[in-house]
């Protein structure tokens, strides 16, 4: 077993980094109202199967039980943790962000907290008072508020019991409607005044003329393009269903064939709208095969400040699927995403960085990239401590150092300093991802571990190993053994 096993070569877990950097782009894009990122959540939500309303409520139980554990420490993580939790709840179409606490109820039973509500009077997807219950296909019971997000998500089937629902029709439950009001007004219970629908918003939003904007992105009136395109942005972004009629009405090669406009400002809005219609993942064969990749690339090389970093996103987009991360690099889409990475603004870097890590999990754009000089925009990443991007470099130089071309170039003594002061002083994130790095690096060229041990390495891996993070205790103690053989 021995001997098999010194002849197995070590490799990284590409799911795990592709999870870790998923977590990272959540977690840092708070304010950003691009819809990429709900794709990047459903990913999410997928991979750590938190999807359904039973996960959730698991999840949330497991939140709260921590939270207690951990008695007021660890506070920006309890509060990432929180954060990312209601955004998987949002998702899934489920209204209740109230995680710290129990189950929020309407500010009318604040002052009888003792009271025992009938489980039948509360909606099952937020736990509240029903005002407005109406029956699905499945004779379950909810808020009319609350399936309708549920639906309008995307969902067709029923929260509770998981099954395909036969049609989408709501039809009111009188006589529970009935039952809530006599016991509200026999306890002295006040309902909680309706907020205004947004359904109806939506339904004035979906009646919009679709099929007609999108024949006006092909007038030859350019100011008539540019209302069609910003209104194709503002629909694509807002549900699954315009997306879906935007594509099934032409919608995406009528896009494309403005890729080529020379105003900005129509550049800008058709490549964000084709980044939201992406979140689809039929439309992104749709997209690739219109051929609007190389355009796209074209904004990303000479576009405005926000076209190039919505085209940066949208290639991250399309790069999800394998044969586009090939078909990316070969039409030269590297060397200007290095290029936004090393000048671009601040959200541009974050784009491009995203964009760049999922190019490079295929191993011959890890060859592109450093011929692109992104080791060297890597590098200044990580000496500007102010765009807080230093695990968003070293997950890429994690990637890069698999590939022996790349090893070479990355692989060098001021190099192995920076990464030692890292797992000294870095935050626990860092130190782990410094950590992984060293250790690729150090596994393919001995004399490299021989320099970082130089700088002080051993005396921060013993630390590491008794008092880091459990992933950065194995790659510590990883790094011990190598060192010990040295």
């Amino acid at each position: 077993m021995n001997t098999q096993l010194s002849r197995s070569k070590r490799r990284a877990d590409t799911q795990d980094i592709e999870l870790s950097m998923d977590l990272m782009v959540i977690l840092q894009n708070k304010e950003d109202e691009r819809n990429a990122d709900r794709a990047i959540l459903e990913r999410l939500a997928k991979k750590l199967e938190l999807q359904t309303l039973a996960d959730l409520r698991a999840e949330t139980m497991a939140i709260k039980k921590l939270i207690n554990e951990r008695n007021g420490q660890n506070g920006d993580s309890t509060k990432q943790i929180i954060e990312l939790l209601n955004k998987f709840k949002e998702i899934a179409g489920v209204d209740e962000k109230n995680v710290l606490g129990e189950v929020s109820m309407p500010k009318s039973l604040d002052k009888c907290p003792s009271l025992m509500i009938p489980n039948d009077f509360l909606c099952p997807i937020t736990l509240a008072i029903m005002t407005d219950p109406v029956i699905v296909a499945s004779g379950q019971t909810y808020e009319r508020r609350n399936i309708q997000k549920w639906l309008d998500s995307g969902e067709r089937t029923c929260p509770k019991m998981r099954q395909p629902l036969a049609h989408l029709s709501l039809a009111p439950n009188y006589a529970l409607k009935n039952l809530i009001l006599q016991w509200c007004e026999k306890n002295k219970v006040e309902l909680q005044k309706r907020e205004p629908d947004p359904v109806a918003e939506q339904d004035e939003r979906r009646g919009e003329d679709i099929p007609s904007l999108v024949e006006g992105l092909s007038s030859i009136h350019l100011d008539v393009q540019r209302k069609a395109v910003k209104k194709i942005r503002m629909l694509s972004k807002e549900c699954p269903e315009n997306r879906t009629l935007i594509a099934d009405s032409g919608g995406i090669s009528a896009l494309i064939g403005l890729l080529a406009c020379p105003d900005k400002k129509v550049q800008e809005n058709t490549v964000t709208s084709l980044l939201n219609l992406s979140i689809n993942e039929s439309n992104k064969l749709l997209i690739t095969r219109g051929g609007a990749i190389p355009l796209i690339i074209e904004i990303l090389r000479n576009g405005s400040a926000e076209g190039q970093e919505n085209s940066a996103a949208t290639l991250f987009s399309l790069s999800m699927l394998d044969e586009n991360k090939l078909m990316i690099g070969r039409l030269g889409g590297i060397a200007p995403l290095v290029e936004l990475l090393q000048n671009g603004t601040v959200r541009g870097k974050k784009d491009a960085a995203t964009a760049i890590f999922n190019l490079v999990l295929n191993q011959q754009n890890k060859v592109r990239a450093t011929q692109a000089g992104i080791v060297s925009a890597l590098l200044k990443i990580i000496d500007d401590k102010s765009l807080g991007m230093v695990d968003e470099a070293l997950s890429i130089f994690l990637l890069l150092s698999s590939h022996a071309t790349c090893c070479g170039e990355i692989g060098t003594p001021p190099f192995m300093e920076k990464l030692v002061k890292l797992i000294k002083d870095g935050t626990p994130k860092n130190k782990e991802c410094a950590l992984s790095v060293l250790l690729e690096l150090g596994s393919k060229n001995k004399p490299l571990l021989v320099h970082a041990l130089r700088f002080g390495l051993h005396e921060h891996l013993s630390r590491i190993s008794k008092t880091g993070t459990s992933r950065a205790q194995r790659k510590a103690n990883s790094l011990i053994q190598l060192a010990r053989k040295l």
